[in-house]
């Protein structure tokens, strides 16, 4: 007797224009930060081809890397590095609906959403090494979203664990399966921000038109919450 297929959540067809992912600025500035660690030209030249040997990014462009291939990644197009780099630059642990070898793209409806995700995760590294004072700057990277996802907004008790503030590993599980159904991605309910929306794409082709908006600067003063404010 087969055994029956895992049940998935349903599937929408979402459309939604300037949704927001913020990404530190560090790594959207022009330029690389190695050359304000390099000695000479010779020495820079050295740090490239280590820095070059170890990315990951650059590995799945040149089909080296084991959780994604260079057929999926996006080329040519604004910003496509940071498109390229959400996948193949994955936590070590993971994230909600990913794994430690293949990444996604997230992203808020809302600005605030977007905010109140990079606030939550930040606080969380800040509080682990005992400092919250920190000031760091995020850029507000925006695309436009058109495809049927899987949709958690009204899933039920059934996915309700893959939507706990404190774990990942329900979430994950399901993204597995999802993933390996040819799922597209998720849309589901911000954990972070009451009342706003998320997705999470699996494919780097979903995320469209994407362009740099405002900078945002996060001020931490002690507390867990920080401060918020468009950066000078």
């Amino acid at each position: 007797m087969s055994r029956a297929a895992p049940v998935l959540p349903p599937v929408t067809r979402v459309r939604r224009y300037d949704t927001h992912r913020l990404i530190p600025s560090q790594y959207s500035e022009p330029g690389s930060v190695l050359g304000l660690i390099a000695e000479d030209e010779a020495h820079l030249k050295d740090l490239f081809d280590l820095d070059h040997a170890t990315n990951d990014r650059l590995l799945a462009e040149n089909q080296r890397a084991a959780g994604i291939g260079v057929q999926e990644l996006v080329f040519g197009v604004p910003h496509y590095r940071m498109v390229n780099a959400a996948f193949t630059h994955p936590h070590p642990f993971g994230s909600r609906f990913n794994g430690p070898e293949r990444g996604a793209w997230y992203a808020g409806f809302e600005l605030r959403t977007a905010q109140a995700e990079v606030a939550f995760h930040k606080s969380v590294q800040l509080a682990e090494i005992g400092v919250l004072h920190e000031e760091v700057t995020y850029d507000d990277y925006q695309a436009d979203v058109s495809a049927p996802l899987h949709d958690l907004r009204a899933a039920g008790a059934t996915f309700s664990n893959c939507l706990a503030p404190d774990s990942y590993v329900a979430s994950q599980l399901l993204a597995a399966r999802l993933l390996a159904a040819g799922s597209l991605g998720v849309i589901y309910p911000s954990v972070r921000r009451r009342g706003g929306t998320c997705v999470g794409l699996f494919r780097p082709a979903l995320v469209t038109h994407l362009r740099k908006g405002t900078t945002w600067r996060f001020r931490w003063k002690g507390k867990p919450l920080p401060v918020i404010e468009p950066a000078p």
